[in-house]
């Protein structure tokens, strides 16, 4: 006869869980010897071992009783119940993984995949992550609204991107954004953007759409209480040249 400690660790089980068994009653619990302790058998250890077993292969324990109990065709059909739930679950578990996963991927759970590139792209030419998170909310709305509006703007930004000059333009104007409204480097920023979108005008294809890009970003930003004095000033000189979007 073995006292519960041993019993436990013959299982490799906790102490704990063996008392757990006993008050739900899937392990017998044997009376006290002379001296006050509990005392097991081999008996104790077989059923223990069992119970452990499918514990560990997921049966509820409201399971586990019927089985201890049931003949061989019983345990079987009552297994493949349980395989059947259990398949059930890890169905379940490996959706609620992939939206996880979709989560995880940040912008690729609201906007398009093109979009969400176009995105990581912005993020590894060095713009802030405060222009990014604008960017992504000027682009949900969009497809939003206009899906195939979008496609064509989107189109149009990743051509103006190629361009090495329209890169160093975003990421001047992403900077300007902590500049004081009174920067002389802010006349000279709205000059060198008016001269691009002039030529970008110029250059363009019969027919093609032009897309509004720093126009609808500072509405956006707008909306979303993200601004700076600089930025409107930026948008004075714009107004005041008959704009240059």
């Amino acid at each position: 006869m073995i006292t519960i400690g041993q019993l436990a660790d013959c299982a490799g089980v906790t102490i704990k869980a063996v008392r757990h068994y006993h008050r739900v009653g899937l392990l017998e619990e044997p009376p006290r010897d002379s001296s006050g302790y509990r005392r097991y058998g081999a008996q104790h250890a077989i059923d223990l071992v069992k119970i452990k077993t499918l514990v560990d292969a997921g049966v509820p324990l409201a399971r586990i009783k019927e089985l201890l109990a049931a003949d061989p065709d019983q345990f079987d059909a009552a297994v493949s119940d349980i395989d059947r739930t259990l398949q059930k679950r890890t169905r379940e578990l490996r959706r609620n993984r992939e939206r996880i996963a979709r989560l995880r991927s940040g912008d690729r759970l609201v906007v398009s995949a093109e979009v969400a590139d176009y995105l990581d792209q912005l993020q590894q030419m060095g713009v802030s992550r405060r222009s990014v998170q604008m960017e992504r909310d000027l682009w949900i709305l969009m497809q939003s609204v206009s899906p195939q509006a979008s496609t064509s703007w989107l189109a149009d930004k990743l051509d103006a991107m190629a361009d090495p000059e329209f890169r160093s333009l975003y990421l001047e104007y992403d900077a300007a954004f902590d500049w004081s409204q009174n920067d002389r480097r802010l006349d000279a920023l709205a000059s060198r953007t008016e001269r691009w979108f002039a030529n970008r005008k110029r250059d363009r294809k019969p027919g093609a759409q032009f897309a509004p890009d720093l126009k609808i970003a500072q509405l956006i930003a707008t909306l979303a209480g993200v601004s700076s004095p600089a930025w409107d000033r930026l948008n004075e000189i714009a107004k005041k040249r008959k704009g240059y979007v």
